[in-house]
């Protein structure tokens, strides 16, 4: 299969990645499977892929635990190396694409207490849940790449 097809399996076709590696073969070895599983079971209990009701939680606490994702995810990079490029392939665009335009936007507002204005953590919130699904999206895959059973949607969400 081909990394396109991939990608459209898990509906994940707004990253935007070179034609290219588009073309390239899907084939994760073990290497992949295990990096993939260490990011799986990282993205699964962390707020960025947990309903948080909005009496619940700290906006500036889960901005944290997403941000996290960062080191997370090259320490797992670093631990694997050079043998999980295909993993490597979704995880660097995910992180640049899809969690850094909201960590960055987030963090500016967060260090001039911008979580201390009801409005700014209402959007917040919504934006968020965009986010969440996202990355609920990417979970999904990662438990296709690391070859276990999705618990993605395993937990009733409340609300």
């Amino acid at each position: 299969m081909k990394l396109r097809k991939w990608i459209e399996k898990w509906d994940m076709t707004s990253l935007k990645i070179n034609v290219k590696f588009l073309e390239m073969e899907w084939s994760p070895n073990t290497a992949d499977q295990d990096a993939a599983w260490e990011l799986y079971i990282e993205m699964l209990t962390r707020s960025a892929t947990q309903y948080l009701a909005p009496e619940d939680g700290d906006e500036e606490a889960g901005l944290d635990s997403i941000h996290q994702l960062f080191g997370i995810t090259r320490s797992i990079l670093r631990e694997h190396g050079r043998d999980c490029v295909t993993f490597s392939r979704i995880a660097v665009v995910a992180l640049n694409q899809v969690i850094r335009p909201f960590t960055s936007k987030w963090h500016r507002i967060a260090k001039t207490d911008g979580f201390g204005d009801r409005e700014n953590r209402l959007e917040f919130r919504k934006e968020l849940a965009a986010l969440q699904a996202d990355l609920r999206k990417y979970t999904t895959a990662l438990a296709d790449i690391a070859s276990v059973e999705d618990l993605t949607g395993f937990e009733a969400k409340d609300g």
